[in-house]
């Protein structure tokens, strides 16, 4: 048998296993936070935008929430701001705002849209929807100095998602929310992926990150936990530094009615699909119980 019919079996079958799965989630909403490694390495962007187009293609309604930390910390070297971090927040003065409202929302929001383009689908930035979309007011730590214009969600106002998704089209996210000053504010993007999740009542919330997922005590990957387990990971202190926000995010989001929450490793190629349209999947998955 010659490699082009092997290689043609080989994509039959996968698409012949993964027809469950379109079939459960089509017409159902996945929001994914996209960070970390995956959008440091030009194969996984490519990668990851192939999968969302993917999914938008097959019938289901990828949202689509990014980070960028490392991204800003390159820019702010650059430009000589030094970078402070109190309890895993940046530490944003307005010098520091300037340079996180051109990354996130300018930079890599339109780079993210141009690749989902590239692959097929459509895409849309929502950045200048931001102000409508996400209710913030600044975020306070307890016993720590002012974080400037770092902020925590009040409310999502989801008409313009939904309004998106309606038409077709992937909308991408940058996490900068609007107080009742119109200030804008730095906002965890975790955070805010779990806040849109619920807010659209959606089938699942997917966080890539740079870990395999919750590991035990002794360091083993616990692939399913249900809120109790996670509550006692937690007040244990097993998990630590980004992958805090990350599981407590995933806890407020099931709370809220979403179905599953996952926490996979952007590293690998592939990762969403493997997720979504797989049994056993990857990560970690948080359900209600």
């Amino acid at each position: 048998m010659s490699i082009n019919k092997i290689q043609a079996q080989k994509i039959a079958s996968v698409l012949s296993e993964g027809l469950p799965y379109i079939q459960r989630f089509y017409g159902k909403t996945i929001v994914v936070k996209y960070g970390g490694s995956a959008m440091s390495k030009r194969t996984l962007k490519e990668g990851f935008a192939r999968d969302i187009a993917l999914m938008k293609l097959v019938g289901m309604n990828p949202v689509i929430v990014h980070g960028g930390g490392p991204q800003i910390g390159q820019e702010l070297k650059k430009e000589g701001i030094k970078s402070r971090f109190i309890s895993g927040f940046r530490v944003t003065d307005k010098k520091t705002m300037k340079v996180v409202r051109r990354v996130l929302g300018k930079e890599i929001n339109h780079e993210i849209v141009d690749l989902i383009r590239k692959y097929g689908a459509q895409a849309l930035s929502m950045t200048r929807l931001n102000k409508r979309i996400i209710k913030a007011s600044k975020l306070k730590v307890k016993d720590a100095e002012d974080l400037g214009f770092v902020g925590k969600v009040e409310s999502i106002k989801n008409k313009e998602i939904k309004q998106k998704i309606d038409r077709g089209i992937v909308p991408v996210i940058s996490p900068l929310g609007f107080n009742q000053k119109d200030e804008c504010l730095n906002i965890n993007a975790d955070l805010v992926a779990g806040k849109i999740a619920s807010s659209l009542n959606s089938e699942k919330l997917i966080l890539l990150t740079d870990v395999e997922g919750i590991q035990d005590k002794k360091g083993n990957l616990l692939s399913r936990i249900d809120k109790k387990k996670a509550k006692k990971v937690l007040s244990q202190g097993i998990v630590k530094g980004g992958m805090k926000p990350k599981l407590e995010s995933c806890m407020e989001t099931i709370s809220s009615g979403v179905r599953s929450c996952h926490i996979i490793d952007g590293r690998l190629p592939h990762a969403v699909l493997l997720e979504v349209l797989t049994d056993e999947g990857i990560g970690t998955m948080i359900t209600s119980g």
